[in-house]
């Protein structure tokens, strides 16, 4: 079993709430649109000081990202938890409408989890023509059109997802009162 904690769409603002509920997990996985490599070091750093200190951190860099970021991070992450296949775009488009490029790495390899971003809106969706579920946990930063900053967590138990959680950071604020709060 491991437990998972999902987030994206940070545009280089890591909200503090986020340690709190990424306290128990073993893997955190970014969407993309990191917005800085600051926010990977953060979490890394983070993932680093747990008690087992064998958290992984893993992620994709999205459309907002620069050179540095994408030197780090690759566009598509494919890789297996628990057994299950999963993978990681940040551009996915929606169930039974993906974006070409979503749908293309779909179609090489069926995943049990796909997760994407770029949205801004949580949605947690089964797709039966790809047996799939489908995973975007909204967006956790300050930037976008978002009102509340969310992220996702949850358990992989060999070929099931369980104990699914949405969970609310509270309002998006604007970038001055983000950076003054932290």
């Amino acid at each position: 079993m491991k437990r998972i904690g999902l987030l994206s769409d940070t545009h280089g603002y890591l909200d503090p709430k986020i340690y709190k509920y990424f306290e128990q997990v073993d893997e955190i996985w970014h969407a993309g649109d990191v917005g800085s490599v600051k926010v990977i070091e953060d979490l890394e750093k983070f993932a680093a000081s747990r008690p087992t200190g064998k958290v992984v951190v893993r992620g994709v860099y999205g459309n907002i990202d620069d050179t540095a970021v994408r030197q780090i991070w690759p566009k598509h992450n494919r890789f297996q938890c628990e057994g299950m296949e999963v993978l990681i775009s940040h551009i996915g488009g929606r169930p039974g409408k993906y974006s070409h490029e979503a749908f293309d790495e779909l179609s090489k390899k069926t995943a049990g989890i796909f997760v994407c971003g770029h949205s801004h809106i949580l949605l947690v969706q089964f797709d039966k023509k790809l047996n799939c579920l489908w995973l975007n946990p909204g967006a956790c930063g300050y930037k976008g059109f978002h009102k509340v900053k969310t992220l996702l967590r949850f358990e992989i138990h060999g070929h099931e997802v369980k104990n699914m959680e949405a969970i609310e950071l509270g309002p998006r604020v604007s970038v001055d009162e983000a950076f003054d709060n932290r």
